[in-house]
C-alpha cells in the first residue's frame, strides 16, 4: 500500500473518530424538577435531618444486632444484591460496542483430487492448506447511538443499586416493628395473667358472698363467664408471639423457629427528628432515586432509537498467514481493510415506531417519577398526622381510664352496700380491663408511627452497604468494570436524582 494511500485513510480515520465524538441527540439534562411538591412540612421541625442508623435511638442492643444482621441476611436484600450483579455486568457488555473488536482467525483444510488414467495419468494429489490471522471490526458511533445505548444500561445499573438502598430500608423497618410487636405481645401476655388473677379473686369473693346469702348463682355465673373470657384471650397472644417470632426469622434469612428475643420494656420514644424539607426526599430516598435514574435511562433510550434511523459506518481489517503445505506458513499472507455504510431506506416504518414507543415510555417514566415524589412526601405527611394524633388519642384513652378506674371503685362500693346488684361491677370491671390492654396496642402503634417516619425520610445509611462474598462479583469481572469505567461517577451521582 502506497504512502499516500496510507496518509488519505488515516485522515479519513481521524475525521470520522472525531465526529463519532459528537451526539447530536444527547438528552438535555432534567434539573429542578421539584415537581410542585410544598417548601415546608406543616408539622415539626424543618431543621435538616442526620437520620443515620435510626433504630439506634430506642437504644437496645439486641434491637441494633438483629438489624444489622437483617440488612445483610435478609432474601430481599440478597435478591437486589444478585440483580446488581446482572446488570453490572449488563452496563459492561454495553460499553462494549464503544471499542474496536478483535478477533482471531485459525483453519486447516486437507483436500485430495485423483486421476483414472484415461489420460495417460493415473495417480493421486493431496493438498493441506493452513491460515492464520486476524480479524478487527469498528462501528464508527457517528450519531452516538452506541453512546446512548450504553448510558441507558449504566443508568439502569444504578436504578439496581437503588433497589438494593430500597430493600435493606424496607427490611430494618420491618425488623424494628415485629420486634416492637413481640414485645407488644408479651407485655399484653403479663395485664391479661394480672386481669386473670383480679377475676379470680373477685370470684372467690364473690362465692364467699354467696355462701353467705349476700350474693346471688347469677352473681357467680357473671363472674365465672369474665374468668373464663380473660383465659381465652392469653392463647391469641401466645398465638401472635410466636408467629412474629417466625416472620423475624425469615427476615434474618433463618428458618422459623430458629430465632429467640428477649423481653424488654418498651423504649423511651426518641425525639423527633429534624425533618429538613420536603425536597430533601428526592435524594434521601431510593425508591425516588431510582426513578429518576429510570427516566434518564429512558431519555438516552430515545437517543439510541433516534440515532438508529441514521446510516452507520463500519470498519474492518484482516490480516492472515497462508500456505499450501507446513513448511512454508509463513511465506503467504494478505491483508485487507474495508469500510462499510449501511442506511435504511424502508424498514416498514419499525424505526420510526421505536422512536415513539421509547417516547411514551418516557412519558410513563415521568409520570412514575413524579408519582414517586409525591407518595414520599404524602408518606411524610401521614406519619406526622398520624403519630400527633396519636399522641392526643392516648392522652384521652388514659383520662379514660382513670374514669373507668372510679367508676370500678364506686360500681364495687355500692354493691357491697347492697345498693346495686352485680352487673354495674361487672361492666366497669370489663371496660378498666379492655382499657388497658387498648392503651398498650395504642402505645405502639405510636411507636410503628415513628418508624414508618424514619423509614418515610429514607437517608444514606445504606449507602456503606456491601454485598457478602457469596453475591460479590468475581475477582476478574471487578477489573473489567473498573477498565470500563466507574458508572457512578461517570454518569450522575446517585444522590441527586435528578
Amino acid at each position: 500500500m502506497s504512502a499516500k494511500k496510507i496518509k488519505f485513510i488515516s485522515v479519513c480515520l481521524l475525521a470520522m473518530f472525531s465526529l463519532s465524538a459528537c451526539s447530536p441527540f444527547k438528552p438535555d439534562p432534567r434539573d429542578g424538577m421539584t415537581m410542585g411538591v410544598p417548601l415546608n412540612y406543616k408539622l415539626y421541625s424543618k431543621n435538616s435531618r442526620e437520620l443515620g442508623k435510626w433504630w439506634e435511638a430506642f437504644e437496645n442492643r439486641e434491637l441494633n444486632k438483629l438489624v444489622e444482621e437483617a440488612v445483610i441476611a435478609d432474601f430481599d436484600v440478597r435478591i437486589a444484591w444478585a440483580k446488581l450483579r446482572q446488570l453490572r455486568a449488563t452496563a459492561v457488555k454495553s460499553r462494549a460496542d464503544l471499542y474496536p473488536k478483535l478477533d482471531g482467525k485459525a483453519s486447516y483444510t486437507d483436500s485430495m483430487s485423483g486421476n483414472d488414467g484415461t489420460e495417460g495419468k493415473k495417480g493421486s494429489t493431496s493438498t493441506d492448506v493452513h491460515k492464520l490471522g486476524l480479524a478487527a471490526s469498528y462501528e464508527i458511533d457517528f450519531w452516538g447511538k452506541i453512546e446512548a445505548e450504553s448510558a441507558s444500561g449504566e443508568l439502569d445499573f444504578l436504578v439496581s443499586r437503588e433497589d438494593v438502598n430500597t430493600a435493606a430500608m424496607t427490611v430494618a423497618s420491618e425488623v424494628v416493628k415485629r420486634w416492637l410487636e413481640i414485645q407488644l405481645q408479651r407485655r399484653k401476655k403479663v395485664i391479661l395473667q394480672k386481669q386473670l388473677e383480679t377475676n379470680e379473686t373477685y370470684l372467690e369473693l364473690i362465692e364467699l358472698r354467696f355462701r353467705n346469702s349476700l350474693a346471688t348463682a347469677l352473681d357467680v355465673y357473671q363472674q365465672r363467664e369474665a374468668v373464663a373470657r380473660t383465659k381465652a384471650l392469653i392463647p391469641p397472644v401466645e398465638s401472635r408471639e410466636q408467629i412474629l417470632l417466625h416472620e423475624l426469622a425469615h427476615l434474618l434469612g433463618r428458618p422459623a423457629g430458629s430465632v429467640a428475643v428477649l423481653t424488654a420494656d418498651f423504649p423511651v420514644m426518641p425525639k423527633m427528628p429534624g425533618l429538613g424539607i420536603p425536597l430533601d426526599l428526592l435524594a434521601n430516598r431510593p425508591d425516588v432515586r431510582a426513578a429518576g435514574l429510570k427516566l434518564q435511562s429512558s431519555d438516552w433510550a430515545v437517543t439510541a432509537a433516534r440515532a438508529d434511523r441514521l446510516p452507520t459506518v463500519s470498519l474492518s481489517a484482516e490480516a492472515a498467514l497462508s500456505s499450501a503445505q507446513l513448511a512454508n506458513i509463513f511465506s503467504g499472507w494478505m491483508t485487507s481493510l474495508a469500510a462499510s455504510v449501511v442506511g435504511p431506506i424502508f424498514d416498514g416504518f419499525a424505526r420510526k415506531a421505536e422512536v415513539e414507543r421509547t417516547r411514551a415510555v418516557v412519558d410513563e417514566r415521568l409520570l412514575n417519577y413524579k408519582e414517586a415524589v409525591y407518595t414520599a412526601f404524602k408518606e411524610v405527611q401521614d406519619s406526622l398526622v398520624q403519630e400527633k394524633w396519636q399522641r392526643e388519642y392516648i392522652k384521652a384513652r388514659k383520662n379514660q381510664l382513670e374514669a373507668a378506674k372510679i367508676n370500678l371503685s364506686e360500681a364495687g362500693s355500692r354493691y357491697i352496700q347492697g345498693l346495686d346488684d352485680y352487673l354495674p361491677v361487672l361492666n366497669a370491671l370489663v371496660s378498666v380491663q379492655t382499657l388497658e390492654i387498648s392503651i398498650a396496642e395504642d402505645e405502639m402503634n405510636l411507636f410503628d408511627y415513628r418508624v414508618s417516619l424514619y423509614r418515610a425520610l429514607g437517608g444514606s445509611w445504606t449507602d456503606s452497604l456491601v454485598a457478602t462474598d457469596e453475591l460479590k462479583p468475581e475477582s476478574e469481572d471487578e477489573k473489567v468494570i473498573e477498565a470500563a469505567g466507574n458508572f457512578e461517577k461517570k454518569i450522575v451521582p446517585a444522590k441527586e436524582g435528578i
